[in-house]
């Protein structure tokens, strides 16, 4: 049941959305984006993306509706309120609407158990794979697509809002199609250190299904038209990105989206401890035929990438944009990637989220990085973010520094 209450909410928070939308800064931030994603510049781009911090911008108080649909709604169209007035990043915002497809992904067989202490915060898991027993157990997942569900919510948000926005089933399926996270949720993560020296056949065959499972997944995803094009100004790609790009849809575009249209996102953050040649045989070789199916490639997120970028510039030649995380050589980062690939690079958020801030200092870094990376096809985000120890306007200010530096890097 839908409150007189909530329904003027969300009808409020949708109308100040389509009117953001249809502003023509958002036009000119399309235009800016399309060529940047094209390796054609115009300048260096700025997001900043909350993430945690979104408890210190949209308290729980300030949220109306109960109903927890509604409730998500409501942040969605309050974020990106939020951000268009507050952040002035990069950010487009669109007269969309999206819902995402309800969608059960199954299991391999086992299910990991968290610890936890407390709902944020860090936690531990009890792996579920003990022996090469526990291995021959595992299996592919079985989607389950609740068509009826999505539907129901399509109608739901039309009937609210439909007249404002543009009401339509879109969204991401998955984050990474890395599964390295998944082998160390199955294995537990020192094990899996251990394994590569002690047992590593137990992780190729792990890494095998996994790479199958993942093949027959998205394979059954655009079978049964469910995949989301994902180069449109509201897309975000990658570990952190705008999405928007003329060079997606791919060619022979019939209206349903194929895997080869998309931009696809690889990592192994789990396999940071590691060296080039493990880190290839236990992880990029299995990653390579699934992402080479995509579009256009992202790689990286916070792992740095150091002694990895020949292999990973090497082996997937769609790759686009590339991640230069708080602990990479940026140096390095720029010899490697140069104007060929997008450096998207990460400032380290403990600037902004811890008990102090130093604003000079994110100043000379932001300034020093752009020297750095000159010639590159450069964008500065700043992402986990996880709280901003109470002080919203910190997120806003290091915007308006970052988007400063880089209108003036091009005078």
């Amino acid at each position: 049941m839908i409150t007189q209450n909530e329904r003027q909410v969300l009808r409020g928070l949708a109308q100040k959305v389509a009117e953001i939308a249809a502003l023509p800064i958002q036009g000119r931030r399309v235009n800016l984006w399309r060529c940047f994603n094209s390796l054609m510049p115009k300048r260096p781009m700025v997001l900043a993306y909350p993430e945690g911090g979104w408890r210190d911008l949209i308290p729980e108080k300030m949220v109306v509706c109960q109903n927890p649909i509604l409730r998500e709604w409501e942040l969605v169209l309050r974020k990106k309120i939020y951000q268009f007035e507050n952040i002035h990043d990069d950010q487009p915002v669109t007269e969309f609407f999206d819902i995402g497809w309800v969608v059960d992904f199954g299991d391999y067989g086992f299910k990991e158990e968290d610890l936890r202490t407390s709902d944020l915060g860090s936690f531990t898991w009890n792996p579920p794979i003990k022996t090469y027993d526990d291995v021959k157990k595992l299996h592919i997942r079985q989607m389950q697509i609740d068509r009826n569900e999505t539907l129901r919510r399509v109608d739901m948000a039309k009937e609210l809002f439909g007249d404002i926005l543009k009401v339509r089933v879109h969204g991401p399926l998955w984050w990474s199609l890395g599964m390295t996270e998944k082998l160390i949720k199955l294995r537990g993560l020192e094990q899996v250190m251990m394994d590569m020296y002690d047992n590593p056949q137990l992780l190729h065959d792990i890494m095998k299904l996994l790479q199958e499972d993942t093949i027959k997944m998205i394979e059954a995803c655009e079978k049964e038209k469910i995949l989301s094009g994902n180069s449109g100004p509201d897309d975000f790609v990658g570990s952190a990105g705008v999405g928007a790009i003329n060079e997606l849809p791919a060619p022979n575009f019939e209206g349903n989206i194929r895997i080869r249209d998309m931009w696809v996102l690889g990592e192994s953050q789990e396999l940071v401890g590691v060296g080039a040649d493990q880190f290839y045989e236990f992880a990029l070789q299995y990653q390579i035929p699934i992402l080479k199916r995509f579009g256009l490639i992202c790689y990286g997120c916070c792992e740095p990438l150091d002694n990895k970028f020949d292999l990973i510039i090497k082996h997937l030649p769609r790759l686009r944009r590339v991640s230069v995380s708080p602990w990479c050589n940026r140096e390095i980062a720029a010899e490697k990637l140069a104007d060929r690939y997008i450096y998207s690079w990460k400032p380290n958020p403990s600037d902004i989220c811890g008990p102090n801030v130093d604003y000079s200092f994110m100043e000379n870094q932001i300034k020093e990085t752009l020297q750095i990376a000159k010639g590159c096809c450069i964008e500065i985000i700043m992402k986990d973010t996880h709280t901003f120890n109470g002080d919203a306007q910190r997120i806003t200010t290091w915007s308006q520094i970052a988007s400063r530096i880089a209108k003036e890097s091009v005078r």
